[in-house]
Formats: structure tokens, sequence, C-alpha cells
């Protein structure tokens, strides 16, 4: 399994949008997200460290405006921490081993999944196809992705 960890020189590339949200606790615009309307089979991996975050088979439509995902691809990947900004309690989901602000999770997911509803911003993720998974080394999880 490879290791994953914050890499300070990716950190250095990305977007002004990307190190906003993923280093200083940044939302995207809703709307506004490259992989608000991703129908692709494939993964989500942290921009920063490339843990596996998220199954394209666990995403689905909320209409909230940010990609959102019914429960996380490996829940070890994922940290959640109170999060009382705003003047409201919610709960923030991080990325383990990257560190990276990823979105929120809120308990109005689908019922029949769980109930969760993990909004997520696209800036702080990597889309991989389901087809190119195994050359980027994430083929243990192509059980995991629905043709």
């Amino acid at each position: 399994m490879p290791d994953y960890e914050r890499r300070p020189e990716v950190i250095e590339t990305l977007t002004p949008e990307q190190y906003r949200v993923t280093q200083e606790n940044g939302t995207e615009r809703p709307w506004t997200g490259v992989y608000n309307d991703e129908k692709r089979a494939g993964i989500y991996v942290d921009i920063v460290s490339g843990e596996p975050l998220f199954a394209s088979s666990d995403k689905f439509e909320s209409g909230c405006g940010w990609p959102s995902f019914t429960k996380p691809l490996v829940h070890d990947h994922v940290t959640e921490l109170a999060d009382d900004s705003l003047g409201m309690r919610r709960v923030e989901v991080r990325s383990k081993h990257g560190d990276s602000h990823l979105g929120h999770v809120f308990n109005d997911g689908p019922r029949d999944r769980g109930g969760l509803r993990y909004c997520i911003n696209s800036a702080s993720l990597r889309f991989i196809p389901r087809d190119e998974m195994e050359g980027e080394g994430y083929g243990a999880y192509l059980d995991q992705v629905a043709v």
C-alpha cells in the first residue's frame, strides 16, 4: 500500500483556489467545482497526498452545488472534526494524511444509503477514471467502483 503523506512539493503547485480550499479551509462557490457534474466511474483522491477518499459509486446528486458522497471510500483516510464557525455546528471533513480541508458531512443524505451527505469541494480532489486506476496505483479499489 502506498505511503500517503502531506507533500509540500505538491502544495507549491496548487492553484490559488485549490490552496485556499485545502490549506486555508475555504469553500468553493456552489456549482463552480469541476467535479460537481462528473458522471464517469472512478475514484476521487486527495489532491495533496493522493490518498483515496471517495468512489463514484457513492456519489449522488444532492442539489447542493458541490459533489456529494454517501460515504468515504476508505474511512481511515477521512477525519471528522467539530466546526463551530459561521455561528453553527457542523462537522468538517479533512484528509487524514494530507490534512487537506475537504468539506463537511451532514445528516441529510439518502436514508437508504446511510443518511449521510459528504459535501466536498472539487478543489480538494483529483479524479482518477476507472480505466486509469490500475496504472496510477489504485487497482486495489477497482472492485469498489461500478462499471
